[in-house]
């Protein structure tokens, strides 16, 4: 198993465990911004990437007279995430498994 080289990067995995612990709803930008402690800009290039790779959905509107962009996981974005989430827990369990043979407590 390897990893998602999309969605590996530190800030693209948080934005999609946010997106995937929203449910099927979709979370605003400004949200999306506050969970990940990130800028305007950065958020926008990691969200055009996962965008790219299909792994989210954007929606611009307007709510009353004000701009809004909404950002929600796709179904092949669920896929890759759950993908990559095993892939993290093989690692870690390999890990556990290598330390608990050489007699290194794992806590």
């Amino acid at each position: 198993m390897e990893p998602d080289e999309i969605i590996h990067q530190t800030m693209r995995l948080k934005i999609m465990s946010a997106l995937g612990s929203s449910g099927d709803s979709p979370l605003a930008f400004v949200r999306l911004k506050e969970i990940v402690k990130t800028t305007d800009g950065n958020l926008g290039a990691h969200i055009s990437t996962l965008e790219k790779a299909g792994y989210v959905a954007v929606e611009k509107d307007f709510h009353g007279k004000k701009p809004r962009t909404r950002v929600s996981v796709t179904k092949e974005g669920r896929r890759a995430f759950a993908r990559h989430v095993a892939y993290l827990r093989d690692v870690l369990e390999s890990a556990n498994v290598k330390d608990a043979g050489a007699g290194v407590e794992t806590p």
